[in-house]
């Protein structure tokens, strides 16, 4: 059986610029339009069907759902809305003026794409929205112009499932996209989020950057150091994209705050750590033991254990064998970050006990804590 060809959704900066164009063609005709054609970055056209058209001599609007295609996200299917309207404005004020409406985030902190006080319409779907209306009003009539406004009704709402708090990115959600096109299973909204979230700690002056591979790992890691939240990155299983991005950006300091079972892989050498490939992993821990001058029966178990997590439980963080992955972690996250201060916590699993290896940065430790 062949496998099924999996299938490409579009951004919401798509959606946005595919509303936009649509209602600035029922606003110049004053007729229904029910589906527009849109060209994409990505160097093709879409199609995108309308939905809530309404129009009179002054405004007009409607909406695209979002689909995401096989690669769905907290966006996929949400309604993203376009109102044009016109207004009375000075000669010297832009032509065509796009705002954010209800349900669209407004930026709030430094080191994102668009400026503070802004709604959070990156500069590609802004670019998108605007060319679309200016193609079907090349020219305004005098001292009229145009107001654009996006919005996206359940928005703050879904922003909720989202990193754009931590981002500075408040009350609502992010229009993105640069290619117009979601590429599906393509972890691209994982990366993006990496990538921005770093030029936000940079932006903050952060001293330091953690990088967590889960929540449990984050909350340890906010108990132990003494940082602005802006400082810790959620990065998932990107270990490896993560550190090289620190390492481009120029980022002076990393703790990498981790479970035993994502440190193995790291140690292992994979960048990418949602990979099945444990029964790999084990045997080549249990050679490390052996190598490493501990126990014979240590090796034998660990050749026969199931998990590396059912491994540290029976050692715990203080075995030699613990000393020895996070050493092999280290090595391995300071080939892909050469030049960086790196730095490994530790986390135990069901509290936030954890143990430091590698350059820590003491001078950030939080004083007093549990």
């Amino acid at each position: 059986m062949m496998a099924r060809t999996l299938r490409h959704g579009y951004t919401t900066g798509a959606c946005a610029a595919a509303a936009a164009l649509g209602a600035a063609r029922m606003l110049r005709d004053q007729r229904l339009v029910t589906a527009v054609e849109l060209a994409l970055p990505a160097g093709f056209a879409a199609s995108f069907a309308l939905a809530g058209q309404a129009f009179d001599g002054e405004r007009a609007r409607c909406f695209v759902v979002k689909d995401a295609g096989d690669d769905p996200d907290v966006t996929h299917g949400v309604e993203v809305h376009a109102e044009l309207s016109w207004i009375a404005a000075a000669i010297w004020q832009p032509a065509i003026t796009l705002v954010g409406g209800i349900g669209i985030g407004k930026v709030t902190k430094p080191g994102l794409a668009v400026a503070v006080g802004e709604p959070a319409i990156n500069p590609v779907p802004r670019r998108m929205i605007l060319e679309a209306v200016a193609a079907v009003f090349p020219a305004l009539p005098a001292g009229r112009h145009l107001r654009v406004t996006i919005s996206i009704p359940d928005g703050e709402a879904r922003a909720l499932r989202t990193l754009n708090e931590r981002l500075g990115i408040v009350g609502g959600l992010s229009i993105l996209g640069t290619t117009g096109v979601v590429k599906p299973i393509s972890h691209q909204a994982w990366t993006d989020t990496l990538e921005v979230a770093l030029d936000v700690a940079l932006a903050a002056e952060a001293p330091a950057v953690v990088f967590s591979t889960g929540r449990s790992s984050e909350a340890a890691a906010e108990q132990y150091l003494e940082l602005p939240e802006e400082a810790f990155v959620m990065m998932g299983d990107h270990v490896g994209y993560a550190l090289q991005a620190a390492h481009r950006k120029g980022v002076p300091q990393v703790v990498v705050a981790a479970q035993f079972a994502k440190l193995v892989k790291v140690a292992c050498g994979h960048p990418q750590t949602h990979v099945g490939s444990s029964s790999l992993d084990l045997p080549k821990m249990a050679r490390w033991a052996r190598n490493g001058g501990l126990d014979e029966g240590l090796a034998k178990t660990i050749e026969c254990a199931n998990t590396a997590r059912e491994i540290f439980e029976n050692i715990g963080m203080d075995h030699p064998l613990t000393a020895l992955v996070a050493d092999r972690a280290l090595a391995q996250l300071s080939g892909w970050a050469p030049g960086v201060d790196i730095a490994v916590l530790l986390v135990g699993y069901g509290d936030c006990q954890a143990v430091r290896f590698g350059n820590w940065p003491k001078e950030l430790e939080r004083k007093g804590r549990p």
